[in-house]
């Protein structure tokens, strides 16, 4: 996966510490467990030619936490993106 950035982006990560950088946008959200005004981060990933042809071949998408406590995590679908 590619790291994208994110419609909206509100700061960039992890540059300082070495990384690429990641583009995340932050949001408030109403989690099951935290309730109405949880605090998110959320990032965009494109897949290469050959992850979209596994993934439209019935792939999962794996998610790898650096570090050995798995903090909670959400995983979605972002929309298309716009012509222009």
């Amino acid at each position: 996966m590619q790291i994208a950035m994110i419609e909206g982006a509100t700061r960039i990560i992890g540059k300082s510490q070495g990384y690429l950088g990641l583009p995340l946008r932050d949001e408030v959200v109403e989690c099951t467990v935290n309730g109405q005004g949880t605090p998110a981060m959320v990032t965009a990933w494109s897949p290469t030619p050959d992850e979209l042809a596994r993934l439209n071949a019935g792939a999962s998408v794996h998610l790898r936490i650096l570090g050995s406590s798995h903090p909670p995590v959400m995983l979605d679908v972002g929309d298309p993106p716009t012509e222009g």
